[in-house]
């Protein structure tokens, strides 16, 4: 007895040193990220400056950070490439207020923010990066997929302006909205003749970046879903809870162009939660069909005056065209 009573005092004093050394070590990486970007952030003022004050053209400029580059890694060595200099130029260029410069973030994920021109989309991945605690990796990847651009096509100048500000918030189903959904973490490839089985299946092995795809505050509850009415069985592909909105979200995914039948089908399940699973605490399901096709049209009438939380969204498998993307949201900004 009194060797499993020291057996857990050791392992209590392992976990504690542990902690003490890990919030050391965290406490000293944050220090240091805060001191690299200030330092960086200073050495872009300070080219600026000097180029500023010498009135220098364009094609002076890219001279002179190649000899700054020469002279500076000759004295302190690696660090101060020409790709890097760069790079801290723009920080200040873009970031002058050097207290708009979030310390939570690392230079990596500025070095990757500051390759977007669009200063609108800037800020939105700069403000989600904060909020969803990105990784450098996931930022890449929603820059990649367009996620800025994907959102901004539901929404109205005001509210695009807004999204940049503020980035994503989830207040309503509406917020769920991306259009298209973009899987292409599932691997699928091109011109192979997949099913929706094999979609939900690849889904389910790539949970974590499905919900990511998804959004924050998405929990899974399972796959196919049976539902008996009639003695008839139904089954809602993909079910999830979500947990600001507190209600199920219900997924159909569909190969092809959606149909009405389809929208009738998803009805059928929102119904079906809304009496048979909700609790007292639950909101209304919402029911979001994925497809490859939709006729803007048919949804609309097929949705007209109808109360029920239904989504209508494509998805696709490969990366979107960005450029398209967002010559779509410059033509909402400028209407």
């Amino acid at each position: 007895m009194n060797e499993l009573i020291e057996n857990k005092k050791y392992k209590e004093l392992i976990e504690n040193i542990g902690s003490v050394f890990n919030k050391a070590k965290n406490k000293i990486i944050s220090a240091i990220n805060v001191e690299m970007l200030d330092a960086y952030w200073k050495i872009g003022k300070n080219i600026v400056e000097f180029e500023q004050k010498g009135q220098l053209k364009a094609e002076y400029g890219s001279k002179l950070l190649l000899r700054i580059s020469k002279d500076l890694k000759l004295r302190y060595g690696k660090g101060f490439s020409r790709s890097n200099l760069s790079y801290m130029r723009q920080f200040y260029i873009k970031y002058p207020n050097r207290e708009t410069v979030s310390h939570k973030l690392s230079w990596s994920h500025y070095f990757e923010l500051l390759k977007i021109d669009d200063d609108l989309a800037r800020e939105f991945y700069q403000n989600q990066t904060i909020k969803e605690n990105w990784t450098v990796r996931e930022l890449k990847r929603q820059k990649n997929t367009g996620l800025f651009h994907r959102i901004a096509l539901s929404k109205n100048k005001d509210k695009i302006l807004e999204l940049s500000k503020k980035g994503q918030t989830i207040n309503s189903e509406n917020d769920l909205t991306k259009d298209p959904y973009v899987f292409e973490f599932l691997g699928i490839p091109e011109n192979y003749e997949y099913t929706e089985s094999d979609i939900e299946k690849a889904i389910i092995n790539n949970l974590q970046r499905f919900l990511l795809e998804l959004g924050k505050g998405f929990a899974f509850v399972g796959r196919q879903q049976r539902i008996t009415l009639n003695n008839r069985h139904y089954k809602v592909d993909l079910v999830f809870y979500h947990t600001k909105l507190k209600c199920y979200v219900l997924i159909d995914l569909k190969i092809g162009e959606v149909d009405y039948e389809h929208i009738g089908q998803m009805k059928l399940y929102l119904g079906y939660y809304e009496k048979e699973v909700n609790d007292e605490n639950d909101n209304q399901p919402i029911g979001i069909i994925l497809t490859e096709e939709k006729d803007e049209i048919m949804v609309e009438y097929a949705m007209l005056n109808d109360t029920s939380k239904l989504l209508v969204s494509k998805y696709q498998l490969y990366l979107p065209d960005k450029e398209e993307l967002k010559r779509k949201v410059q033509e909402i900004i400028d209407e």
